[in-house]
């Protein structure tokens, strides 16, 4: 599940006509860097959730295997994953947001390798505040040594994870964040985070872009 459905209001003017999954980085699109990552990691049903200027996402995406979940209005990332239900079936499902760069290991593998279902219900793939570019906060969970993670300042939620679905019947709103069913997972002692070793850049705003493609400009891509 591709993350992709949001105005962008922090890119300013550069998302007055454009999606912001559109908005090119070293010459490709957001969401294509994303894809790449999907592709590589060997995940054949892929879905992206859209909102703001969704036939030109749709154009953009005509010739690859993917379908568009379309949201009347901004679900948030818990009611967006909620809405592709039908389209996602019943398994766990990775999910990534489109508007973040990475340089190292497949993230997407490094959840995967990290993965025990018989365990968790959830999988956080964390950045150490050292490689998150472009981040300003304090981080936003505290990964203890057993995988186990609590919120709090320290590592960066880089936006990817695998996650099972089964608690969102029990969330009756159409719009939530997946903190509502994080929330969940945390009293059973059921979500996890792992680190992710490479580099990770925010590119939610237009100095985003800049740092991405110099973090990209200093490793094979």
């Amino acid at each position: 599940m591709l993350f992709a459905a949001g105005f962008g209001t922090r890119m300013g003017g550069l998302t007055a006509a454009n999606p912001k999954p559109l908005i090119k980085v070293v010459d490709r699109p957001l969401i294509d860097h994303a894809l790449e990552i999907v592709d590589a990691a060997g995940i054949s049903t892929i879905i992206t959730n859209t909102h703001y200027l969704p036939d030109m996402l749709e154009t953009h995406l005509a010739s690859r295997n993917v379908t568009l979940s379309y949201e009347a209005e901004i679900l948030e990332t818990g009611g967006g994953l909620k809405n592709a239900l039908p389209l996602l079936g019943t398994d766990p499902v990775f999910t990534l947001n489109t508007d973040a760069l990475w340089t190292g290991q497949n993230p997407l593998a490094t959840l995967a390798a990290a993965w025990d279902p018989e365990k968790m219900d959830a999988l956080l793939l964390l950045i150490p505040p050292t490689n998150a570019i472009g981040h300003t906060g304090v981080g936003d969970f505290l990964l203890a040594g057993n995988g186990t993670i609590k919120r709090g300042p320290g590592m960066v939620y880089s936006g990817a994870q695998i996650i099972k679905t089964d608690g969102l019947a029990n969330i009756t709103e159409a719009k939530f964040s997946l903190h509502s069913l994080w929330d969940q997972m945390y009293d059973g002692g059921r979500i996890f985070g792992t680190a992710y070793n490479g580099n990770w850049c925010d590119v939610g705003t237009p100095a985003g872009i800049e740092l991405a493609e110099t973090m990209l400009g200093n490793h094979d891509v």
